[in-house]
């Protein structure tokens, strides 16, 4: 290895250590906590939509729950997130009835198409085996659980 590339190693390991502690990493993150904004921003991929198309395109349950799909209320929620964090802008249209939409703003069209179409991708590829593994993994600890229980009782 030359004193070039030791040199250029240490300035990616210097920049991958400085990410570690970065809060705006943590921020970034942080958007794909809630298990609904991911798919907001998806839902609104194709261009703005009233509220009720939205949840519509989501699934939404209809608000009585146990369908599956995306409560009213969480709804709210995650667009009240995705506003604040700038990803989502609102535009209110001033005709009768009043009609708001909901539309990606210039950096969650940048999130949409970059990170998570690639995770999207990533998903496709290895998302077999992420949940075989996730199986695997929930099969040990239910057998964990069995051996322990029958050992205390």
């Amino acid at each position: 290895m030359t004193d070039h590339d030791l040199a250029h190693e240490h300035e990616h390991d210097a920049h991958r250590h400085e990410l570690v502690a970065d809060c705006r990493l943590r921020a970034a993150t942080d958007l794909f906590t809630h298990t609904w904004d991911p798919v907001v921003l998806a839902a609104l991929r194709r261009g703005p939509r009233r509220r009720r198309d939205l949840r519509t395109a989501i699934g939404g349950d209809g608000g009585g729950g146990g369908g599956g799909g995306m409560s009213d209320k969480v709804l709210t929620d995650s667009l009240r997130r995705l506003l604040a964090a700038g990803l989502v802008d609102r535009r209110a249209h001033a005709e009768a009835p009043p009609r708001v939409e909901y539309g990606l703003t210039g950096l969650g069209r940048s999130l949409v198409e970059g990170p998570m179409a690639e995770l999207g991708r990533w998903a496709v590829a290895h998302g077999d085996e992420l949940l075989e593994a996730q199986d695997r993994t929930d099969r040990t600890t239910e057998r964990t659980t069995e051996r322990t229980t029958d050992r205390t009782a």
